[in-house]
């Protein structure tokens, strides 16, 4: 029990001298507006999509709830996308809302190939439960961060000023793509806002570290699909993350098996494995429903953890009836059906 308890209090630790590292979901194709604002407007009719992840819920450590829109305008050529996001580490002891607009512009390279060019603006406001912090000079070996009398031990980080912090933030991205491939780059928190706690000493001016994302992919058809039945395919893909020291390489596949939909990911963290990722998903409609759990593999695994358990509902306006005949007009020639 007692090394429960310290791994959950470094963990908590860790997590605030992160400095804001940003939320990555699991099924990253179920919210492309908070992978790459590029990838706003992957749908002619509206999209709308709700996403909930549970990370190490015996840890109680992050729960992260998503709501967006996106939709592509042709007459415009132009994708327009809304998402807000609330994030909660160790059951409130940090909060953030996050708060994001997303435009994308499409470019024509050469016949079926194109290159989207996206921005996002939005605000962030965080809070912090500062009575609840345990910080590592605390810990004791032992006793863990309380002294035999139940006492908790004094530490030496000053409190700030102000608990309540709010920024703006501006990113940008960009995905060039064709029948056969896609791959994208997105960079955030161009503006390097200050989170206004939590800052080494060296770093007082620094502001938030840049967030880099990489992501690839392709899409192998295995069976054409019609008015009656999605096609069935596969499509290999990849993602790297990294923010200041922290990172992470996502590797793996997710398939299109008509109305179901499946996926298995390798997730490796820059110096640890991390966790294996299977995804069981259905779809109908304008409805596609997906669960997927993460299966520690990491240190973390001795806890035990928990794993994480997320779950995406999208509603794709684009599949109604209503919008079928303007789908059929302009066929997609492209592999993007996994964000769809």
């Amino acid at each position: 029990m007692t090394r429960q308890l310290l791994l959950f209090f470094c963990v908590l630790c860790i997590s605030g001298l992160a400095r804001g590292q940003d939320p990555v979901f699991s099924q990253f194709y179920a919210a492309p507006v908070q992978l790459n604002p590029a990838l706003a407007g992957s749908t002619l009719a509206p999209r709308i999509a709700v996403n909930y992840r549970n990370q190490w819920p015996e840890l109680n450590a992050y729960v992260t709830y998503s709501a967006s829109y996106e939709q592509f305008v042709e007459e415009l050529n132009s994708g327009f996308g809304l998402m807000l996001m609330a994030d909660d580490q160790g059951e409130g002891l940090i909060k953030t809302n996050y708060f994001k607009a997303s435009y994308s512009y499409r470019l024509r390279l050469i016949e079926e190939s194109f290159i989207k060019i996206g921005v996002e603006a939005g605000f962030t406001q965080a809070r912090y439960d500062w009575d609840r912090f345990i910080f590592l000079d605390q810990i004791d070996k032992i006793n863990g961060p309380y002294d035999p009398a139940g006492t908790l031990n004094p530490t030496l980080e000053q409190q700030p000023d102000n608990n309540n912090v709010s920024y703006f933030d501006v990113g940008a991205g960009m995905v060039a793509y064709s029948r056969y491939f896609y791959a994208g780059i997105t960079v955030r928190h161009l503006t390097r806002p200050e989170d206004g706690l939590l800052r080494s000493n060296d770093a007082l001016t620094d502001g938030l570290p840049l967030a880099y994302s990489l992501h690839a992919g392709t899409e192998i058809t295995l069976r054409e699909g019609n008015n009656r039945r999605a096609s069935t395919f596969i499509s290999p893909n990849v993602l790297l993350v990294k923010q200041a020291d922290f990172g992470q390489v996502n590797v793996g596949a997710y398939g299109g098996l008509g109305a179901i939909f499946v996926g298995a990911w390798y997730r490796h963290a820059f110096s640890n494995p991390d966790a294996a990722i299977f995804l069981l998903g259905y779809r109908q409609g304008i409805f596609k429903i997906g669960y997927s759990y993460d299966l520690t593999i990491s240190e973390l695994s001795a806890a035990p953890s928990g794993g994480s358990h997320e779950v995406s509902l999208i509603l794709n306006f684009e599949n109604s009836e209503l919008f079928q005949r303007r789908r059929r007009a302009s066929r997609y020639n492209d592999c993007f059906q996994l964000f769809r």
